[in-house]
C-alpha cells in the first residue's frame, strides 16, 4: 500500500540555515545533499529544495523539484530520520526522473542516510 501522508519539509529560512550551518554536504555532477540530524526519535526526515533561477525557467525548476521530491516519497521508510536540504545544479535541467533519482539515491548511500532494503 501506498504511502499517501504528506512529505515533512523544511520551510523556514531558519531551517535551511541550520542544514547549511550544521550539516554535512555531499555533491554530485546535478544534486549537492545537505544531512543535519539534529533531532533524535524524529520518525521522518524533513526535506527541503532549493533551486535557483539559473537553472532554467519556472516551468523547469518546478519539475525539478516535484522529481526530486516523489524521488525521496517513493523511498521515504528508507531514509534516516534527518533533516536534509537538496541544492539543484545547473546540470539538472532537463534530466528524466531516472537520473534525478539516481543521482539523490547514490548521494543518500555516499552520505550513509539512505539504508537499502529497509521498510517499514
Amino acid at each position: 500500500m501506498r504511502d499517501l501522508r504528506p512529505l515533512p519539509s523544511l520551510r523556514t529560512t531558519s531551517d535551511f540555515a541550520e542544514v547549511y550551518r550544521n550539516g554535512k554536504a555531499f555533491g554530485s555532477r546535478l544534486l549537492v545533499l545537505y544531512v543535519y540530524d539534529s533531532e533524535k526519535g524524529r520518525e521522518a526526515g524533513r526535506l527541503g529544495i532549493s533551486v535557483s533561477k539559473k537553472v532554467g525557467n519556472s516551468v523547469e525548476r518546478h519539475r525539478i523539484r516535484r522529481l526530486v521530491k516523489e524521488s525521496f516519497r517513493l523511498r521515504r521508510s528508507e531514509w534516516a530520520a534527518a533533516d536534509y536540504c537538496v541544492v539543484v545544479r545547473r546540470e539538472a535541467a532537463g534530466k528524466s526522473f531516472q537520473e534525478i533519482e539516481a543521482c539523490l539515491l547514490y548521494l543518500g548511500k555516499k552520505s550513509e542516510t539512505w539504508n537499502e532494503g529497509e521498510t517499514q
